[in-house]
């Protein structure tokens, strides 16, 4: 064995493995981004409660009404919100109990023999987790306080005041516990957190300060009688958003009895609703009418497939290998090599050596970044990959096809259609395995709070054009074909929709892109041209951004 395949094989191979799994895991205590994508949804529901049609007698326009927010918006949303809270509670616990466990390990007394030292490398990594589970833990204590504050308004507005009292009085109570507990930390744990931790735990007590006092100043309005504190409207205004502020402040400003400012917010109100119900009629009926449309067409092909055998259309090329040249050290050395060391060492680090300002608080600068970033891994990867295959030049037929003239484009809508029931029913499976966590892709959360239009304009080209051509190139031209020379062709679909899925590094994402990826092969296989998978994959990515732009924008 060469020098060159023992270090490929033995030293980059595990290593790329390693940060793999390490990478994986360590999103197991970070919230999904799902959970936070239903809670936007909701509350453009709720925004859209207040739409009135031009004739508020029109029939019809009640029934879209109710067609769009169902019967008992509030009830609804409510049972939203509870679910969630209980998600993120339970999640809570459970960081909080690793949490004391780490802890209590620290705390065992120092024998009076010297033993065998824990080695460094250890005492860093059991010091990263503590700092991370704090981080996870503050996240998950600053979104619980949200959600009850949120929580109280909709129990309010249902009139159940007692109850929405003693939710925000709760809260209050709670809060004073955890900052109690964050200013009696250990002495020798405050020394030893780093500065970015050190301005976590700073920001804690703030924010904890300014819920409490978004939490008076409700506990206040609906009181009987009501307390009116001095700088309500500005807390309302600070800490709350959309359907909530709006409420609050309406209750406000009623109790003021000020009817100029209380019209200039049911005004807003109403505009907000037009708006909502426009956004929740797209979100809700164009991906329903493609999910038709891709149940109707599975059931199509899978009839056809069952009456026809080989000769029906999915069983199009479904049997036929690729002639690969190249073996499995050329593969390791693709994807270990151009893929994980250029995203994961290389391109991080040149991008550290670079005069270039960094992307802190300017979401513009965050969209070029991430897009410079992407194009240099994909850049870097592809060159990877060229001069490992060009010795094997030319390539036998079928590898990397590009044609124009043919009937991908049937292929690529086609699939995109089938994708979607078959991912938004193992994404709700997903949901229920990982209960809210395991983390999501930033850039989608990024795409979800950016409403600039130049921001997001950079976040399509990444995502809709670059992701899909890199991406399919890479896990569909190369890899999948690849797979063929050791397993059959279904195999090399489910081992490349696997990987494709793992390259995430997102452990919640792994079942539904996974799903996308198996849908992403049989495509590529059986159309045999890269076309019909780079255009699934973008009209995926499109769909997904378009959706979190709406969402977003009525938050």
């Amino acid at each position: 064995m060469t020098l060159k395949r023992i270090f490929l094989f033995f030293i980059l191979t595990p290593i790329a493995v390693l940060f793999a799994a390490s990478s994986l895991f360590g999103t197991l205590q970070e919230p999904q981004f799902q959970t936070r994508l239903e809670l936007y949804q909701t509350n453009i529901a709720l925004q859209a409660q207040a739409w009135q049609a031009a004739n508020s007698q029109d029939d019809s326009s009640q029934a879209i009404r109710e067609a769009i927010l169902g019967d008992q918006p509030l009830e609804s949303a409510t049972e939203k919100y509870r679910e969630t809270r209980q998600s993120v509670q339970t999640n809570l616990v459970k960081v909080q109990s690793q949490l004391a466990q780490l802890r209590s390990t620290d705390a065992i007394p120092t024998p009076p023999k010297p033993l065998p030292e824990v080695p460094p490398t250890i005492d860093a990594s059991r010091s990263d987790k503590v700092k991370q589970l704090e981080q996870s833990q503050q996240k998950m204590q600053k979104f619980l306080a949200e959600l009850d504050l949120q929580l109280g308004i909709l129990q309010a507005k249902q009139g159940k005041t007692d109850t929405a009292l003693k939710t925000w009085s709760e809260l209050q109570q709670r809060l004073e516990t955890e900052s109690s507990t964050q200013n009696s930390a250990p002495a020798k744990r405050r020394a030893t957190a780093n500065s970015t931790q050190h301005r976590l735990n700073a920001a804690l007590p703030l924010t904890a300060l300014s819920t409490k006092e978004t939490a008076a100043v409700l506990i206040g309005l609906w009181s009987d009688p009501p307390r009116l504190l001095p700088d309500a409207q500005q807390q309302i205004q600070n800490n709350l958003t959309g359907w909530f502020s709006s409420t609050a402040l309406v209750q406000l400003y009623q109790l003021q009895q000020r009817q100029a400012a209380l019209s200039e917010v049911q005004a807003a109100q109403q505009d907000a609703a037009t708006q909502a119900v426009f956004k929740l009629a797209f979100i809700g009926t164009v991906p329903a009418l493609t999910a038709l449309v891709g149940v109707i067409l599975l059931i199509s092909l899978t009839a056809q497939r069952l009456i026809k055998g080989k000769e029906a259309l999915l069983a199009q090329n479904g049997d036929l290998p690729w002639t690969t040249p190249w073996d499995g050290e050329t593969i390791l050395q693709v994807f270990v090599v151009g893929f994980f060391f250029m995203g994961q060492v290389f391109v991080p680090a040149l991008l550290l050596t670079l005069p270039i300002p960094r992307p802190v608080g300017d979401v513009r600068l965050q969209a070029v970044y991430v897009l410079i970033s992407y194009l240099l891994v994909a850049v870097g990867a592809l060159l990877v990959m060229y001069f490992s295959i060009k010795r094997f030049f030319p390539l036998p037929r079928l590898w990397f096809k590009l044609q124009l003239r043919d009937n991908w484009f049937l292929w690529g809508l086609g699939g995109y259609c089938a994708a979607l029931p078959i991912v938004v029913i193992v994404s709700l499976i997903n949901q229920q395995l990982w209960q809210g966590q395991g983390g999501s892709n930033p850039l989608l959360q990024l795409a979800l709070e950016s409403q600039d239009f130049v921001a997001l304009g950079i976040f399509y080209v990444t995502a809709a054009i670059a992701a899909p051509l890199f991406e399919e190139v890479l896990f569909r031209g190369f890899l999948l074909p690849s797979l063929t020379k050791y397993l059959p062709v279904w195999g090399s679909i489910l081992a490349s929709g696997l990987l494709f899925a793992i390259a995430h590094l997102s452990l919640s994402e792994v079942l539904p892109l996974t799903a996308l990826g198996i849908v992403l092969g049989v495509v590529y296989t059986r159309s045999r041209n890269l076309l019909a998978p780079i255009l699934l994959h973008s009209l995926w990515n499109s769909g997904t951004l378009i959706s979190l732009f709406l969402l977003g924008s009525g938050n």
